[in-house]
């Protein structure tokens, strides 16, 4: 990411050289609570689709809220979102969530999705990109600046 001067940006800060990709693809089906008078996705829905493919990507490789991060002591909670749209999704849309975790030193959680649907060739068609990142805090709501045992350990596994 090409850094500008004055830029506060700290997805600059969201990633190192790692040889293995970490990605899981979550499907979804547009639902009509989730689309506006005009039959499209309201557009702070697409964050609930980020969440979703969060914790599909937890349950894939051991990195759940409550069953990891929470039994170890720690809340993740996201401290920032990046979403560009690039195409409208309508009700009883197929669509996929793709998350792939980034890597990185510090003390965070950081992913890069792509939502898409597939075309009648089963190309992609990408409809929105995003990032998040998430910090560790403690139980008591306390900024965590190490990386916290249990995460260090899930890295080593899979990184």
């Amino acid at each position: 990411m090409k850094k500008i001067k004055g830029d506060s940006t700290i997805f600059d800060r969201c990633s190192i050289q790692s040889e293995k990709v970490l990605q899981s693809v979550m499907p979804i089906k547009v639902r009509f609570n989730e689309v506006d008078s005009m039959g499209i996705v309201w557009h702070g829905n697409y964050v609930e689709y980020l969440e979703l493919a969060r914790e599909e990507f937890g349950r894939k490789y051991g990195l759940t809220y409550l069953g990891d991060i929470y039994a170890n002591g720690y809340y993740a909670p996201v401290v920032r979102v990046e979403l560009d749209y690039k195409r409208m999704l309508g009700y009883q849309e197929e669509a996929f969530v793709r998350a792939t975790y980034v890597p990185t030193i510090s003390s965070k959680v950081c992913f890069d999705y792509e939502i898409f649907t597939k075309g009648d060739d089963g190309r992609e068609i990408i409809v929105a990109t995003a990032k998040t990142i998430q910090v560790f805090t403690d139980l008591q709501k306390n900024l965590v600046l190490e990386n916290p045992v249990f995460y260090k350990k899930w890295k080593e596994k899979w990184l």
